[in-house]
């Protein structure tokens, strides 16, 4: 996602599919353990209180919302892994195989065994 802001000011924001209907509102943001960077946003659908997973790379943020390039059919029946704990390297996988993404670049054999998709504003940092 390219913005400036602060990932944790997405959390609250209103969340639309690319036809403009509204999903949800953001729950929590996960950053890649590796560079930092927002990778996925927790969608609350309010459909039985539940998480959407879905990427922030190519999403955008639109007067005040964030606006994910996916239908809302296909969002609402994501893999559903919970919010508030990491995201295992196999579990992105899956997410970048439903929404028909190119699947990132493996992690560095260093990274292998860590935890992807820390919470933001968390503060955990593992050494």
């Amino acid at each position: 996602m390219q913005t400036e802001i602060d990932p944790r000011n997405l959390i609250g924001r209103k969340a639309f599919d690319r036809n403009g209907h509204k999903i949800g509102t953001v729950d929590e943001v996960y950053l890649d353990d590796a560079t930092g960077a927002p990778e996925w946003a927790a969608i609350r659908t309010g459909l039985f209180s539940r998480d959407a997973f879905v990427p922030l790379e190519p999403s955008e943020l639109v007067e005040g919302g964030l606006r994910v390039p996916f239908e809302r059919a296909l969002i609402k029946v994501a893999p559903d892994f919970g919010v508030g704990r990491h995201l295992s390297p196999e579990q992105e996988l899956q997410l970048y195989h439903h929404y028909g993404l190119d699947v990132a670049p493996a992690p560095p054999p260093a990274l292998a065994d860590r935890d992807f998709g820390r919470l933001a504003g968390s503060g955990s940092e593992e050494s």
